[in-house]
């Protein structure tokens, strides 16, 4: 057993689970260019069925935030972009052509076909980047032995891929995507069975994520402790509220939407100083300067909540 020091306090643990996005990658560079391409597909597809795809919908059916230009620049933290398997994604756009028009079947073979396209550009434009920090913390954990997991909401295949894409998928015995559960999160079935995959026992392992959902799957499995990463906590309010209003038109190509999304990550790791989207006001129930009203609103179940891995460390316990 090793010691997971926090700044809220030290915990003896196991093992590590960790979520993906948001969490080892970030989420904008890879989830804003996928969510910008779909959206663009999704909004041209109907103008085929001479249909119509309302603004004021186009942030708030991804749970997306966008700039003037129509381009992803945040997400909402308590969306289904952020906590919805893709599944909940495309039966949300499904509903969304059913009721502009189309019939069930149409509005189902249009989003399949949407969202081929937007992996498919994925597939070539990789906009994938880690988390700063993220790297030094796990080479920290595998030079102690420690064993690591991946419990997404992601599909177990892309979960893989995003991993291989970032390097880092030699680091986690276990990448547990929501298709291999019944439940996905906030139910605790992922944590249990990469625990059970990892040979541990879920009393003894630390939970890392970036929503709640992470937060309550840790509880509801009975974690050790359940460490919410809140780099970007305070422009997930602005995204919640944005959702709510009407969002500009997207447009331009995939690889041209990878490269805005990521060059908006860019921008955010400079104002932060940190790497990553709003680093430096990180949440405060680990004693941090930072938005204690955003922590609550958006990680009201986390036990410690971080700004960034720089924050973390691990050590063998003294006996």
């Amino acid at each position: 057993m090793i010691e997971l020091n926090t700044p809220q306090g030290n915990y003896p643990v196991s093992a590590i689970l960790f979520d993906k996005d948001g969490t080892l990658l970030q989420f904008v560079s890879l989830w804003g260019s996928w969510g910008e391409f779909f959206l663009d597909q999704f909004a041209r597809k109907l103008e085929q069925h001479g249909l119509s795809f309302p603004e004021q919908h186009r942030a708030s059916l991804l749970g997306t935030v966008h700039d003037a230009a129509g381009r992803i620049t945040d997400y909402d933290r308590n969306g289904p972009l952020a906590m919805g398997t893709m599944s909940d994604l495309y039966a949300i756009a499904s509903w969304q052509g059913y009721s502009l028009g189309l019939s069930w079947a149409e509005a189902v073979e249009l989003v399949d076909s949407c969202r081929n396209a937007a992996d498919a550009m994925l597939e070539q434009s990789r906009p994938v980047r880690p988390l700063p920090g993220l790297v030094p913390f796990l080479d920290a954990c595998a030079a102690l032995g420690i064993p690591m997991a991946v419990v997404t909401a992601d599909e177990t295949a892309a979960a893989e891929n995003h991993l291989r894409w970032l390097g880092i998928r030699q680091y986690f015995t276990a990448v547990i995507g929501t298709d291999q559960v019944e439940r996905g999160k906030p139910f605790p079935d992922m944590a249990l069975l990469a625990c059970g995959r990892l040979g541990v026992s879920p009393t003894e392992a630390a939970v890392i994520g970036d929503t709640n959902g992470d937060m309550r799957m840790a509880k509801a499995a009975g974690a050790a402790v359940a460490i919410g990463l809140a780099g970007g906590v305070t422009a997930g309010l602005a995204a919640s509220a944005a959702a709510e209003g009407p969002a500009a038109n997207s447009g331009g190509n995939g690889q041209a939407a990878a490269s805005r999304v990521t060059a908006a990550a860019d921008a955010d790791a400079a104002a932060s100083g940190s790497g990553d989207a709003h680093g430096a006001a990180g949440a405060g129930r680990c004693g941090l300067a930072a938005d204690t009203r955003a922590d609550g609103t958006l990680l009201p179940d986390a036990d410690c909540i971080v700004s960034s891995y720089a924050e973390l460390g691990v050590r063998r316990m003294v006996r």
